[in-house]
């Protein structure tokens, strides 16, 4: 299994409380090593995800992308990894994905259904875009959103929750 840090900041307001609360931190590890797996990332490989709630995800939207207001999911690639191949996993730091669970939430009852399926979603696109997948133009959108859908929908045994475009 991959060395996967995850961590949770302290909510801060009662809609953060409820949106944490719907965060299963092992199912989110597992989400991880299963990615990892299906990317052929070496299970040396190390990542964090962080949990964070709305004003630390503002803070970090300002100052890394110069945008107002809290986003779902923020990625900091670390070693500018690619997926491996079955013969040669790819193997380094990831890097480190914080996501949102207050936005998460949100997303989730928009698009009708759970946060812990949004949460899943939103790790397994920071997972990509760590790996330098990114949804840029409309190629790279449906080869992005093709592979997050088909490892979302082969983890959860159902179908993938719909993606929020921003």
């Amino acid at each position: 299994m991959p060395f996967v840090e995850i961590e949770a900041s302290e909510p801060e307001t009662p809609a953060e409380e409820t949106a944490f609360a719907e965060a299963d931190l092992a199912q989110l590890r597992a989400l991880v090593a299963f990615a990892f797996d299906a990317l052929h990332v070496s299970d040396r490989t190390e990542a964090s995800v962080a949990l964070v709630g709305e004003a630390e995800m503002e803070e970090l939207h300002l100052r890394w992308m110069d945008l107002a207001g809290p986003t779902d999911v923020m990625s900091f690639p670390m070693d500018e990894m690619r997926p491996g191949s079955p013969d040669q996993p790819a193997e380094g730091t990831l890097g480190d994905i914080a996501v949102c669970p207050t936005v998460a939430s949100r997303q989730a009852q928009a698009a009708g259904h759970s946060t812990a399926d949004e949460l899943c979603l939103l790790t397994v696109h920071g997972i990509l875009h760590c790996l330098g997948y990114d949804h840029g133009t409309r190629d790279e959108e449906k080869e992005m959103f093709a592979l997050q859908r088909g490892i979302l929908e082969e983890f959860l045994g159902h179908a993938a929750p719909v993606e929020t475009r921003h």
